[in-house]
């Protein structure tokens, strides 16, 4: 009986032991993974044995930026040629004024018989809030063929501060405003350009990641005439005769009203001493066209 109770007790004695070499076996083990899931060597396996945790690898790389739009201010600089570009906006405070009356319209029709009459090309970008006001006249720029028609954001507020007493667009809508001006021009034609103009021309490079998902292109421009509440006619020709340059960029304004009163008094002698000059007048698309093999 006693002998019986002392073997009972010497195989605990070893089962416990056994137990304990392979508690320690486990969390070596476990060790291991820790160390070999934070980046350190793993301990080589025995041949045959079955993974089973998937390895951990810390990223060594950052991720890109996202992409932004391209920005031009000119064209090529070795060619006489030059675009004439107008802008068209309207705000919610602009629309107050036509409802009270004290503006009769913020579309300068003059501008555009102008245009028809010298035969010049232009490229005009339009606000969405103008385009729903002027839907007739939206229609008849898209029909000229001298005309290719950009945007110039729906609601027209700045894209950055300061920005001429402009209401602040947030970050979070800027690609769904120029989303919803796109999307207007393409009722109205079927040839829209991507080009994009900033209101007020102010933009940062949060500006431009904002609106990267649209694909537009955005353009500047090197040479503003003056003609935004312009007081002077030969001082906007002057201002524009003596400044530009092969591949400028011209921004003037089909706004008309208080806004830019005198553009198409001074558009004649613009064009005129333009041409006099040797230059070219011609639209953004081929101002910016790459040179083919044979130019």
């Amino acid at each position: 009986m006693v002998q019986r109770r002392s073997r009972r007790a010497g195989r605990r004695r070893r089962r416990l032991a056994l137990a304990a070499v392979l508690a320690a076996g486990l969390v070596a083990g476990g060790v291991g993974l820790a160390a070999s899931s934070a980046g350190a060597p793993a301990r080589a396996r025995r041949a045959g044995s079955v993974a089973t945790t998937v390895p951990f690898t810390v990223p060594t790389t950052v991720p890109p930026p996202p992409a932004v739009p391209p920005v031009f201010y000119n064209g090529p600089r070795d060619r006489p040629m030059v675009a004439l570009t107008f802008d068209s906006n309207l705000t919610d405070a602009m629309i107050q004024e036509l409802s009270s009356g004290k503006v009769a319209s913020f579309a300068n029709v003059a501008v555009i018989d102008e245009l028809d009459q010298l035969q010049v090309p232009a490229t005009i970008f339009l606000a969405g809030k103008w385009i729903e006001r002027y839907p007739d006249l939206t229609r008849r720029l898209a029909a000229d063929p001298l005309f290719e028609l950009g945007s110039h954001s729906y609601a027209h507020e700045a894209f950055h501060q300061p920005c001429y007493g402009l209401g602040t667009l947030p970050a979070v809508g800027m690609a769904a405003d120029v989303a919803h001006s796109e999307a207007l021009l393409r009722q109205f034609t079927s040839r829209p350009t991507l080009y994009f103009r900033f209101p007020g021309g102010c933009f940062d490079q949060a500006a431009l990641r904002a609106i990267a998902p649209t694909g537009v292109t955005v353009i500047q421009y090197d040479l503003p005439s003056g003609d935004a509440f312009g007081t002077s006619v030969p001082a906007i020709v002057r201002n524009v005769l003596t400044k530009t340059q092969p591949g400028s960029i011209i921004v003037m304004h089909i706004t008309g009203g208080n806004t830019a009163p005198l553009t198409s008094d001074a558009l004649p002698q613009v064009v005129a001493g333009l041409r006099q000059k040797g230059f070219t007048l011609v639209r953004l698309s081929d101002l910016l066209a790459p040179l083919s093999p044979s130019s």
